[in-house]
């Protein structure tokens, strides 16, 4: 017993069979009843058809009055104590005891117990069985209906889904206990086979999951295993491809990651490099320069290291650390540190929203930071403005500049991790993270972010947070 399908059958099958010895056994009781109740009711039919036989030699003739016809039966239903009574051949009444009408008319329902002898000429003679009250009917007396011929009931018949075998049984095993025996039999057996095949059905798509389980844990990544079926082991299928899915996603992400930042890492230290090896020979002015972009390098590696550090702990934080955040105070300071007008309605004094402030915060300031390094206009100005929209279901955040903008097809691709418009790295620096980060932080908030032309030039770069 150490495979799930085989206990899963064992498990079906033991309780096919109790089901089958409880059927039995009660089937078992109710055909002994039945038994009894056939004898009893045989046993008094042959006892009324003895009694119809010695009342007819006892009776006058058919053709005798019907006074002497009456007298006589009323004699004889006094001697055995029985009600009784006699009709002739053409079914008219002829004669009724005192106490049949007397019962009859107390208690309509004793008329089922009515049974009839017929005379071989013609004539009739009922008799009332068990003619007291009908509660204190006793088990030989039964209450259900008797047959008003005087013949016995008719015995039962083969059972119709053992008739076609019944040639090769012996006799009187197509009905009654060997019936229903060989139909549990034949149930338990149908059972028994058919359970095998829907275990084993079961049991394979389990070890099909534990298969792909372990090719996903020795590196296959984006090996995924078939859903079949709409049962719980489908959900377990899907939950596994899901979070499959999520993981190859996140070591792609990560793997990505380390290689961009790898590549970022080596120009500011190349610079570096250079810049130490001219300290030697170089002039005083010339030492304060390459000091002054040593300064440079180092603030840019420790901006890279800062954001592929924060990139790596939205990917492993499972939750956010969410309080009330006052939006227009967040947005009113983060403005001052770059120069931005913030522009918001009556509606945003006072508005909180839950919130990560640390978070949120970074992801406005690198917007704030974004629109300040590439959306100075062709005078050399760089107008950043900060406005705050309020709506019954969302709360948006727009950066305006007046730039250059960003082309309708890029505008997608500035929010990837390292990507940065052609020709920006040269003239304003960054790594390309800065976007990025701002979408992961949005996104985990359970928001959006977008990127679209401003109206009379420059981008729009819109968060849009639910309430």
């Amino acid at each position: 017993m150490k495979t799930l399908a085989l206990r899963i059958y064992l498990a079906v099958m033991a309780v096919l069979l109790l089901f089958a010895l409880v059927t039995g056994w009660l089937a078992q009781r109710n055909l002994e009843r039945e038994v009894q109740h056939f004898q009893a009711q045989s046993a008094t039919t042959e006892r009324t058809v003895a009694w119809g036989a010695l009342i007819e030699n006892s009776l006058p003739g058919a053709d005798a009055p019907e006074a002497l016809q009456r007298d006589a039966l009323l004699d004889w239903s006094q001697r055995l104590r029985l009600p009784m009574a006699l009709d002739d051949a053409q079914g008219r009444r002829i004669a009724t005891s005192p106490v049949m009408t007397e019962r009859l008319e107390r208690w309509p329902e004793l008329a089922e117990r009515l049974q009839n002898a017929p005379l071989s000429d013609g004539r009739r003679v009922w008799i009332l069985r068990g003619g007291g009250p009908p509660r204190m009917m006793g088990p030989e007396m039964p209450g259900a209906p008797h047959r008003m011929d005087g013949r016995s009931p008719v015995p039962p018949r083969e059972d119709p889904w053992l008739s076609p075998m019944a040639h090769w049984l012996p006799p009187g095993w197509a009905r009654g206990a060997p019936a229903l025996a060989i139909m549990l039999v034949l149930v338990f057996a149908a059972v028994s086979v058919a359970a095998w095949p829907v275990a084993g059905r079961l049991t394979r798509r389990l070890k099909a999951l534990t298969q792909g389980v372990e090719r996903f844990g020795q590196g296959q990544l984006s090996h995924r295993v078939t859903i079949e079926g709409q049962d719980e082991v489908a959900d377990l299928a899907r939950s596994f491809n899901q979070a499959a899915q999520r993981i190859e996603e996140l070591v792609t992400a990560h793997r990505s990651l380390l290689a961009n930042a790898s590549h970022e890492l080596r120009s500011p230290l190349a610079r570096m490099k250079m810049a130490v090896s001219m300290m030697a020979d170089a002039t005083p002015e010339r030492a304060q320069r390459l000091t002054q972009e040593i300064h440079e390098d180092i603030r840019e590696l420790d901006e890279l290291v800062e954001e592929v550090l924060l990139a790596s702990r939205l990917d492993a934080r499972p939750n956010l650390d969410r309080h009330p955040v006052d939006l227009l105070g967040l947005l009113i300071e983060e403005a001052q540190r770059t120069g931005a007008e913030v522009h918001a309605g009556p509606e945003a004094t006072g508005l909180n929203l839950e919130a990560d402030d640390r978070l949120l915060r970074r992801a406005v300031r690198n917007l704030l930071e974004n629109a300040r390094r590439y959306g100075r206009s062709g005078s050399g100005d760089a107008q950043v403005d900060a406005r705050l929209h309020i709506s019954p279901h969302q709360v948006d955040i727009a950066i305006e500049d007046r730039g250059p903008g960003v082309p309708p097809d890029q505008q997608d691709r500035i929010f990837e991790p390292f990507y940065r418009l052609p020709g920006h790295a040269e003239h304003a620096g960054g790594v390309g993270l800065g976007l990025s980060l701002v979408r992961q932080i949005v996104q985990r908030h359970g928001g959006k972010v977008r990127c679209e032309a401003r109206e009379g030039g420059g981008s729009r770069f819109v968060i849009s947070l639910p309430r």
